[in-house]
């Protein structure tokens, strides 16, 4: 097993972070009924859980929501520009800079999750292991990590095209992506034009994530010293769920 893998650069930083609410709002996203399925998950795990760390938490929606549910809620997130976002969301929260592979905040959690997706940035099976034994790191014995996958191998949809228009009273947001398989990995590009009073702006990224199966997850979970399952039903995106591990 490799070691704690460096810090690296964000996914998204201040272009995406101006419109990702906007963006997500537009598409549908029910923010609030993923956070109420973590909660759920949660409370059947550990019914007394008072503190919940949310782990690449973007701006702050799951994480805002999570605080009507936990008394004490923290974020952890690699964008700056995202972390700004975020932390003005959360007065009476915390949101710490750092890398979900590598991070170490000195204190455990009650739960721990990481949603949307994005433990597909991990590389590799030795990623993938590294980054739920360090989330595990921050549990209490007895602690609940939550999972939000990434597609796998057999629900990916290589060459998926998708595209959203949104508006608010001062922007209008098009966004075209394409993602493609590349052996284990997907390669997701995205295209963003962005039309306000300044004019109009262009910009694009191109991110890669890995497709793990439910035997990687689940054996994951399982050598950070949890319990594993895959919870089918319970609110996670449709063909995805979410695992669920208890520190033992």
């Amino acid at each position: 097993m490799s070691g704690a893998p460096a810090v690296t650069s964000a996914a998204y930083d201040a272009d995406v972070a101006e419109i990702y609410d906007l963006l997500y709002a537009g598409r549908g996203k029910n923010f609030a009924a993923e956070a109420d399925a973590v909660t759920r998950v949660v409370r059947d795990r550990r019914p007394q859980a008072r503190s919940v760390l949310d782990v690449a938490c973007g701006t702050g929606e799951h994480l805002r929501r999570l605080a009507a549910a936990f008394p004490e809620v923290a974020g952890l997130e690699l964008s700056p520009a995202m972390c700004t976002v975020a932390e003005a969301k959360l007065p009476s929260g915390v949101v710490h800079a750092g890398d979900m592979r590598s991070f170490a905040l000195g204190r455990r959690f009650d739960a721990v999750c990481i949603l949307t997706g994005t433990i597909g940035y991990a590389r590799d099976l030795d990623e993938l292991c590294v980054t739920v034994r360090t989330m595990a790191s921050h549990l209490v014995p007895g602690g609940v990590l939550v999972i939000d996958p990434w597609w796998s191998p057999d629900t990916f949809l290589d060459g998926h095209v998708a595209h959203d228009m949104v508006r608010d009273d001062t922007r209008t947001v098009v966004r075209v992506s394409h993602s493609t398989r590349h052996g284990p990995a997907t390669r997701h590009e995205a295209h963003y034009v962005v039309a306000d009073g300044d004019g109009i702006r262009h910009f694009s990224h191109v991110q890669m994530l890995t497709l793990f199966t439910r035997g990687d997850y689940l054996d994951a979970l399982r050598s950070a010293g949890c319990t594993a399952e895959h919870l089918t039903d319970a609110g996670g995106l449709p063909g995805r769920g979410l695992f669920a591990g208890v520190l033992r």
